[in-house]
């Protein structure tokens, strides 16, 4: 069974910055194509960034580019999501996922074949 953990989210004022972390049980991390996706009170579920197996190509929602940075270390079996500038409308639980198959489409939720229970980022005016 794949576990998920996120960890890092919190309260930050606007313009600030916060690391999320994700760390991923098993010994197939390497394999995956890791996402980042959030969730704010009474919306959908949105794709945030994505990175495929070896960390050579990032993939970012149009709202978040230039401000996040996803990265990835297989050797520690976790994935990041350093964001930058941080807006009020960031205010989100924030998730990560694993997808098995390389060559899906990143953005889709149902890509996705395992997800972490989510952390809390708000962000303050």
């Amino acid at each position: 069974q794949v576990q998920l953990v996120e960890s890092g989210g919190g309260l930050v004022q606007a313009g600030g910055s916060l690391r999320l972390s994700c760390a991923v049980s098993g010994r197939t991390f390497s394999r995956y194509t890791m996402g980042w996706f959030r969730q704010a009170p009474g919306k959908e579920r949105e794709f945030v960034a994505a990175i495929n197996d070896n960390g050579g190509s990032t993939f970012y929602a149009d709202s978040v580019k230039g401000r996040f940075t996803i990265s990835r270390d297989n050797a520690k079996n976790t994935v990041y999501l350093q964001m930058n500038s941080l807006k009020p409308e960031d205010t989100a639980v924030y998730y990560c996922a694993a997808d098995r198959d390389r060559f899906s489409v990143v953005s889709f939720r149902k890509s996705y074949d395992y997800w972490g229970q989510g952390t809390q980022v708000t962000v303050s005016s």
